[in-house]
């Protein structure tokens, strides 16, 4: 991999990683799309401890008060009620799936899940869904001619099934054009929740599966055509650009939908299904690389 590569997939993955459009998926089509080999895996694994290098930044005073709390909470009965100290159990309960299934599937993830019919498919289910559930999250808050607003969920009603619900959405972004933050966002809003409370309970609720999951992988990185120079320098280059995204992202939600990212997503999905079907993209495009 030359500097150059790793500098625009380090600028994709930044870009990409919090919205709901699947940085995985934009990783491997820049890579397709630019007939560069597949960077793989464990490069798309390591990059996105950059991102969430900039989420730990971001969210840090979230993150010192949860994780203060949760510590206490094991030796002080009288804490175990607190909101901050529940949610560090919630992010814990949340993380399950994701660790579960993300070894079940290793095999899987590292190969057939990259083939670009799936992540076509993946991009245009997805978006559908997240369309769906902005949709409903909308009319709950605007309610209509003959009722009033519905009030939605925060963050202070989630409860271990709702976290484990949450959990399994993130999940689904094991497979490439799912989407991390699309899946638990779209998740959280078909439970209830504000399209706030969604965003940043999947931002935080992300952070120990995607650093257990770079640090898994650091050792397959280096390997093949992709070495540890680059590599690292797209992750410093997917921490800026990220932690700019996370601050647009969260003041964006807070008045707009997320539509724009739903048509994107379909149209997008669309286009690859074209390409692949008229043969100008093979669906295996850039997986030389292993």
């Amino acid at each position: 991999m030359s500097w150059f590569e790793s500098f625009v997939l380090g600028l994709v993955q930044g870009l990409t990683e919090f919205l709901p459009i699947s940085s995985s998926a934009h990783l491997r089509l820049t890579a397709a799309f630019a007939d560069w080999q597949d960077p793989g895996a464990a490069f798309t694994a390591i990059t996105q401890i950059g991102t969430e290098a900039a989420v730990l930044i971001y969210f840090r005073k979230d993150i010192a008060r949860i994780v203060s709390a949760w510590f206490r909470s094991l030796t002080d009965r009288s804490m175990r009620g607190d909101h901050d100290a529940k949610m560090g159990w919630l992010v814990i309960v949340g993380s399950i799936p994701i660790g579960v299934l993300g070894l079940v599937f290793q095999d899987q993830i590292e190969g057939p899940f990259r083939d670009l019919r799936l992540i076509a498919t993946t991009l245009i289910v997805m978006g559908i869904v997240l369309g769906v559930a902005d949709r409903l999250a909308a009319r709950d808050e605007s309610g209509g001619r003959h009722r009033a607003g519905k009030q939605r969920k925060t963050l202070r009603d989630l409860g271990v099934k709702d976290g484990l619900i949450y959990g399994f959405c993130q999940a689904m972004a094991l497979v490439p054009g799912v989407s991390r933050s699309g899946a638990t966002i779209s998740g959280g809003l078909l439970m209830g929740y504000t399209r706030e409370a969604a965003a940043r309970y999947s931002f935080l609720l992300a952070v120990p599966a995607v650093l257990a999951s770079g640090v898994f992988e650091l050792k397959d990185a280096g390997e093949g055509h992709v070495s540890w120079g680059p590599t690292i320098f797209a992750t410093v280059i997917a921490f800026a650009v990220g932690y700019a995204v996370i601050a647009w992202f969260m003041k964006f939600i807070t008045t707009k939908s997320f539509m724009p990212f739903v048509i994107y997503r379909i149209v997008l999905g669309v286009l690859l299904f074209i390409l692949v079907g008229a043969g100008a993209l093979s669906p295996h495009a850039g997986e030389s690389a292993g």
